[in-house]
C-alpha cells in the first residue's frame, strides 16, 4: 500500500477522537513497515496533528467546505510535507493528484491539483499571518491558549510555541535490574544507534529500531521520559521502605522506584482504571520487578488502604501542556475551564496522599504541565495550609535546561530540546518536635 494512504488511514481515525499515541502504536504492531516507512508515518502524521489549525485555515482559505474526510486528509498531508518538510512541492502535488485520480476521479484529482498549487504559489503564507498578529494560527494553538502563554511567559510565548512543535527523540531508560549502562553504550554501537544525550539512566537516542530488539522485549530497556525518571529519581526511596505512587499509570515511575529500592520493601502503585493496573502489572513482570502491590482505588481514597508511607510520589493528572511534543492532540481538546478543574483534583490527591505520609516523610509532587494553576500556585496553596511540610532542595542536572519558581519547585521548560516539559518539586513533613 502507498504510504500516504495508510497516513490517511491514521488521520481518519484521528478524526474519530482517538489518541495519536494509541493509534500509531496499534497501526505498527498490526502492519509490516520498513524503519524508513515507519520513520514518514510518524513524521507525518504526528507534523499534521500539531499543525492542524494553520493547515485548515490554509485549505479553508481555498476551498468549500470538503465532505469526504479522505480528501481533506490528502490535502492536509501533502501541505504538511510540501510546506514543513521542504519536499519538492512539484512532486508532492503530483503524487496527491495521482492519489486522488484513482480513488475520485479526473474531477477530484483536479480539484486537489488546484488547492495545492495556490497554496504552494502563495509567498505571502506566513507574513499576512504575522502582519495581523495571528501567531495562533502560525503556531496551530487554541486563541485561549495563546493568550495565557502571552500572560505567563510575556517576554518569550512564542519560543515556548515553537518548542513544543518539535519533534520529540526516543528515549530509553536501562532497567539496572537486569542490565547496565555499559552493556546498553555498546550494544547501541553494535546497531549504529548514536546516543543523543544521557540524564541518569535515561538516553534520548537516533533511532525506534531499539523497539524491536531482545533487550526491549526481556525488559532490558523501557521507554521512558527523563523528567518523569527523575521526578521518580528525586524521590530518593530506599530499600526496604514502603512507598506509595498514587497515580501510577503506566508504570514507568513505579518501575524506577522499585528499582531505586533495589526490589526491596514494597511500592503500592494506584489508579482508577483496571485495565492500566494490569498493564503495570505485565510491565513489572517483564522488568523483574516483584515489590509492586497495585491497588484499584482513587489516589483521594488512600486513607482506605490504611498505610503510612516512607515516601509518596504525587504524578498528578494534569492537562499535558508539558507533551505536546508527544501527544499534539492535547492542546485542542482542553480549556481553561479544565486546567481549572485538574487543579482541583490535583490539589485534593496532594491534600489525601500529605495525611498519609509518616512525619519525617518525604513527598514529591509532579506534573507534566506548563502553567501554574496546576504547579506553583497549587504547592503555595498546599504549603500555606501545611505548616508541617517544608520544601527541599532538588539539585538540576547540569545538562537540562529549566529553572526553579519561587516555592523551590524545578521547572523543566521550553528550552530543553529532548526532555518533556514538567513540574517537580520535593516536600518533607517535618517531625511532632519540629512543628512546636
Amino acid at each position: 500500500m502507498n504510504v500516504k494512504l495508510r497516513i490517511i488511514e491514521l488521520l481518519e481515525e484521528y478524526d474519530k477522537g482517538k489518541y495519536s499515541n494509541i493509534i500509531l502504536n496499534d497501526y505498527f504492531k498490526k502492519n509490516k513497515l520498513s524503519q524508513g516507512e515507519k520513520g514518514f508515518v510518524t513524521e507525518v502524521f504526528y507534523g499534521v496533528i500539531r499543525n492542524l489549525i494553520f493547515i485548515d485555515y490554509q485549505i479553508g482559505k481555498r476551498t468549500k467546505k470538503i465532505k469526504k474526510t479522505w480528501i481533506k486528509n490528502l490535502l492536509r498531508l501533502s501541505i504538511y510535507q510540501g510546506f514543513f518538510m521542504d519536499s519538492d512541492e512539484k512532486g508532492v502535488v503530483w503524487e496527491a493528484a495521482e492519489l486522488s485520480k484513482k480513488k475520485y476521479g479526473i474531477q477530484v484529482s483536479k480539484f486537489i491539483n488546484g488547492v495545492l498549487r495556490n497554496f504552494f504559489r502563495d509567498e505571502e503564507t506566513i507574513a499576512e499571518l504575522e502582519g495581523k498578529g495571528r501567531y495562533d494560527i502560525i503556531y496551530s494553538c487554541p486563541a485561549w491558549f495563546y493568550e495565557k502563554l502571552k500572560k505567563e511567559y510575556p517576554k518569550n510565548y512564542l519560543e515556548v510555541l515553537k518548542s513544543y512543535k518539535a519533534t520529540p527523540k526516543m528515549s530509553v531508560r536501562v532497567n539496572g535490574l537486569k542490565y547496565s549502562e555499559d552493556e546498553f553504550k555498546a550494544f547501541a554501537k553494535e546497531l549504529g544507534i548514536n546516543i543523543l544525550k544521557q540524564v541518569g539512566e535515561v538516553f534520548y537516542i537516533d533511532s525506534g529500531s531499539i523497539l524491536d530488539t531482545e533487550e526491549f522485549k526481556e525488559g532490558k530497556l523501557i521507554v521512558q521520559d527523563g523528567s518523569s525518571y527523575l521526578a521518580a529519581k528525586y524521590l530518593g526511596a530506599e530499600p526496604g521502605e514502603t512507598v506509595l505512587d498514587a497515580c501510577s499509570a503506566p508504570g514507568s515511575k513505579t518501575a524506577v522506584l522499585a528499582s531505586t529500592m533495589r526490589n526491596k520493601g514494597k511500592v503500592y502503585a494506584l489508579d482508577i482504571h483496571e485495565h492500566k493496573l494490569r498493564l503495570i502489572e505485565e510491565n513489572m513482570q517483564k522488568l523483574g520487578i516483584h515489590i509492586v502491590d497495585t491497588r484499584l482505588l482513587d489516589a483521594r481514597d488512600v486513607h482506605n488502604l490504611k498505610v503510612e508511607f516512607d515516601r509518596v510520589l504525587v504524578d498528578a493528572p494534569c492537562s499535558g501542556y508539558g507533551v505536546l511534543r508527544k501527544k499534539p492532540e492535547a492542546i485542542y481538546n482542553k480549556d481553561m475551564s479544565n486546567v481549572e478543574e485538574l487543579a482541583r483534583l490535583q490539589y485534593s490527591i496532594l491534600e489525601a496522599c500529605s495525611d498519609n505520609l509518616k512525619p519525617g516523610g518525604v513527598l514529591v509532587y509532579s506534573t507534566c504541565t506548563i502553567f501554574r494553576e496546576e504547579n506553583t500556585d497549587n504547592v503555595k496553596r498546599f504549603l500555606e495550609g501545611h505548616s508541617e511540610f517544608s520544601v527541599m532542595e532538588i539539585e538540576k542536572p547540569g545538562n537540562v535546561e529549566g529553572h526553579f519558581d519561587e516555592l523551590g519547585g524545578l521547572v523543566i521548560d521550553y528550552r530543553e530540546p529532548y526532555l518533556d516539559g514538567f513540574y517537580i518539586i520535593k516536600m518533607r513533613k517535618k517531625q511532632a518536635e519540629e512543628i512546636c
